[in-house]
C-alpha cells in the first residue's frame, strides 16, 4: 500500500506542472497544422476533402443540451441528439480541409458550425451525453486564430465552462467517485478544456484529475475496473478512449502521461497492454454475460449491436491508432487489426499525428 500512495503522489507531482505559459490548443499543436498542406494528396486528406465538400450544403443543428445516456433508440430526445451530433465531424472536415487546402470556404462553413453550437449548447455535465465533442474540439485547434473574434471566444467560454463542471465534480465527489468509464471521458473533457483554455491553473487541476482516475481505474495487472462492472470488452475501450486521447493531449503539450516509466504503475500504457491480446484474437471474451448493470441487457433486447456474443476487436482499432500516434510500438497490431477487421485508421488521426 505504501508504494502505491508513493507512486499517486509522485505521478500527482509529475502531471500537475504545466507550462509556465501554457499553450492554448489541445490535442493539435501549431506545428502540426503547419504540416498539413504536405499531406494533400494522401488518401485520408482526399477522404477529409470529400466530406468537408459534403458538410458545405450543410446547416448546423445545435441544441442547448444533448442527451443519449440510458436511453434506447426513440427514447426522449435520443434521436435528435444523435442526429445534432452529426454537426461535431462534418465540423472537424470542414478545418480539416481548410488547412489542408487554404480555401476559405472551408473556414466560414467550419466558423458556422462552431458558433452555433459555443451560442447554444449550456454544458450539463453528463459526460456519456458530452464525449461526442471530440471532433468540435479537433475543428477548434485547427481554426483557432483565424476565426471571426466573437466566434474564438464563444468557443474558448464553452470549452472552459466544461472543463471547470467536470473539475469541479471530480474534486467535490473524490470520496465517491467510483472512478468507471463516466469519469475516464469527465477527464477528457476536463483536459482538453483546459488546454484549450490556455489557464495553467486549469491544466493543473485537470493533470490532478486525470492521474487520480488512472490510478483508481486500472488495476496492477492493467486490467480497468469497467471490465469486471460490465464484463465487457466493449467498456474496456470506451474506458480507454478517453484516457489515451487526454494523454494525446498532454503529449502535445511535452508532459507524458502514457507510459509506465512515466506516471509509475498502474499507467494506461498497461491497460492498453492488457487489452492487446483480444484485440489480435489470441484471447476471446464473450460480451456482457455477467453484466452488474441490467440497461446492458435492455440495448441487446432492443437489437442494439455488440452487446451479447464474442467481443468485435474492430472496436479498437481507434483506441490502437492513438495509441500508436503515442508510442510507435502499437503499429503492428494496430496494423494487423485493420486488416483482420477490414478497417482504417481514422483519417484525422492519420492527418494529424501522421500515423500511417
Amino acid at each position: 500500500m505504501l508504494v502505491r500512495i508513493l507512486s499517486l503522489t509522485a505521478c500527482c507531482a509529475l502531471l500537475a506542472t504545466p507550462p509556465a505559459h501554457a499553450q492554448s490548443y489541445a490535442l493539435l499543436s501549431p506545428a502540426a497544422v503547419r504540416s498539413l498542406p504536405s499531406q494533400l494528396d494522401t488518401q485520408p486528406a482526399r477522404a477529409m476533402i470529400r466530406d468537408a465538400d459534403a458538410a458545405l450544403a450543410q446547416s448546423p443543428h445545435p441544441m442547448k443540451r444533448l442527451h443519449t445516456e440510458g436511453t434506447l433508440p426513440h427514447q426522449g430526445i435520443r434521436d435528435q441528439s444523435i442526429q445534432a451530433e452529426r454537426d461535431f465531424p462534418m465540423a472537424q472536415s470542414l478545418a480539416f480541409a481548410y488547412r489542408l487546402t487554404d480555401d476559405k470556404k472551408y473556414l466560414a462553413q467550419a466558423a458556422m458550425f462552431l458558433d452555433a453550437w459555443a451560442t447554444t449548447y449550456k454544458p450539463s455535465g453528463n459526460p456519456i451525453d458530452e464525449t461526442p465533442f471530440g471532433p468540435l474540439i479537433v475543428a477548434f485547434d485547427l481554426t483557432r486564430g483565424d476565426l471571426p473574434p466573437e466566434t474564438e471566444s464563444h468557443t474558448i467560454d464553452l470549452f472552459r465552462k466544461m472543463s471547470t463542471t467536470y473539475l469541479d465534480w471530480l474534486d467535490q465527489n473524490s470520496d465517491k467517485d467510483p472512478s468507471n468509464n463516466w469519469s475516464s471521458h469527465r477527464v477528457k473533457l476536463a483536459v482538453l478544456g483546459a488546454y484549450e483554455s490556455g489557464d495553467p491553473a486549469l491544466i493543473a487541476r485537470a493533470a490532478r484529475a486525470y492521474s487520480r482516475q488512472a490510478q483508481r481505474n486500472i488495476h496492477p495487472d492493467g486490467s480497468v475496473m469497467d471490465f469486471y462492472m460490465r464484463d465487457a470488452l466493449h467498456y474496456v475501450v470506451y474506458d480507454l478512449e478517453p484516457l489515451t486521447t487526454a494523454a494525446l493531449a498532454a503529449h502535445a503539450h511535452g508532459h507524458d502521461w502514457f507510459h509506465t516509466a512515466a506516471t509509475g504503475s498502474p499507467s494506461v500504457e498497461m491497460a492498453v497492454d492488457w487489452l492487446i491480446p483480444f484485440a489480435l484474437g489470441s484471447m476471446t471474451h464473450q460480451e456482457f454475460v455477467h453484466s452488474t448493470v441490467k440497461f446492458d441487457a435492455d440495448r441487446d433486447k432492443a437489437g442494439e449491436v455488440g452487446y451479447s456474443g464474442q467481443w468485435d476487436p474492430k472496436t479498437s482499432v481507434n483506441l490502437l491508432a492513438i495509441a500508436t500516434a503515442l508510442d510507435p510500438k502499437y503499429a503492428p497490431a494496430r496494423n494487423k487489426v485493420e486488416a483482420n477487421t477490414s478497417s482504417k485508421t481514422p483519417a484525422w488521426i492519420a492527418l494529424a499525428m501522421q500515423v500511417k
